[in-house]
């Protein structure tokens, strides 16, 4: 897939969630072979304003791979500032948030609140195109419209794309489903099937599985899919969507052992790359995403939320992955 001059081998995205799609998780998903990450969405006035909070949630990707950075806004100057941040730290598109439904975002009138303002929006993206070099592609990200009532995607996206946006992202809720119900396929057919040929449109919404993929990109026509929950603590999805890409035998779940390592490796990266207040909740988090669907996870869980240091909490993961281990072989020997 292209995007601009953006070239994506594996047509698989990462999408950006608040609180989720930090560094450590992006690296790991790297490691796996998704396409492209990109950052938790970033408010453009705190970016311009300095707020170092957020300032530090726009990470680069190590190694030099690259990445994209997600912004919300709507006033120019602080939107074309983020623009600019986005690519000194070297991303290599920004992505513009039209989409996320959180009322502390629609109360400001940014996010999908700008699906009832096209004219707006339309502005918007001419400035950060304006704003950023011309090899580094705006993108816009979006929901199927405000409500069942408002279900403008294909007018939308088509604007969008008449503003200069390179790429469309499509999340097949309105605004009002939040995350409830269903990812609707046929509103992101119906944007794939308007938008000009040679401007990439992603699904997004419902898929945490290959045949989950599959289904989105054979019943939408979409030129890639962008995975979101379906990631947590599954990160070897985007390496089975890899192998099923390129024609290979799908490799399947991950195993006991798969998930151990991987949950070392998430936590390793936690603690090289994070500090500060949050890291314990960053730390149960991870733990609690790869012990998901296991034996007596949800005490699991319930018993690291009560360890107040980082490593205990590690440890106790650690006690709890071998007791499966054991309790597996135990099984196997009976």
């Amino acid at each position: 897939m292209r995007i601009g001059t953006l070239h994506i081998r594996t047509p698989v995205l990462l999408a950006p969630m608040a609180a989720v799609t930090d560094l450590p998780f992006r690296t790991i998903c790297e490691e796996f072979g998704v396409g492209l990450t990109i950052t938790e969405f970033l408010s453009a006035h705190a970016l311009s304003a300095g707020d170092q909070k957020t300032v530090d949630k726009m990470t680069p990707s190590l190694n030099g791979t690259r990445f994209g950075v997600q912004i919300f806004g709507r006033e120019d100057e602080p939107m074309a500032r983020a623009a600019r941040m986005a690519v000194a730290i070297g991303a290599s598109l920004v992505d513009i948030n039209m989409g996320c439904p959180a009322k502390r975002v629609v109360a400001g009138e940014c996010g999908s609140a700008l699906m009832r303002e096209p004219k707006l929006a339309q502005h918007i993206v001419r400035n950060v195109v304006a704003a950023v070099p011309d090899h580094i592609p705006v993108t816009v990200k979006h929901r199927a419209g405000w409500d069942q009532v408002h279900r403008n995607a294909p007018e939308f996206a088509c604007a969008m794309v008449e503003a200069g946006a390179k790429m469309i992202t499509v999340h097949g809720r309105t605004r009002t489903q939040g995350f409830s119900g269903r990812s609707d396929l046929g509103i992101i057919r119906r944007v794939r099937e308007a938008v000009p040929a040679g401007i990439p449109v992603v699904g997004n919404g419902d898929v945490v599985d290959v045949e989950g993929y599959l289904r989105m990109r054979e019943t939408t026509g979409c030129d890639a899919v962008m995975i979101g929950r379906g990631a947590q603590g599954n990160p070897w999805l985007f390496q089975r969507l890899r192998h099923v890409l390129r024609g290979t035998s799908d490799p399947g779940p991950a195993s006991l052992e798969q998930r151990i390592a991987v949950f070392r490796r998430h936590t390793s990266l936690i603690l090289e790359l994070k500090s500060g207040p949050r890291l314990i909740h960053e730390v149960r988090k991870a733990c609690a995403w790869y012990a998901k669907g296991l034996h007596r996870c949800n005490q699991f869980r319930q018993k690291i939320w009560q360890i107040t240091d980082s490593d205990a909490v590690i440890d106790a993961a650690e006690e709890y992955f071998s007791h499966l281990v054991e309790r597996r072989s135990k099984n196997r020997a009976a």
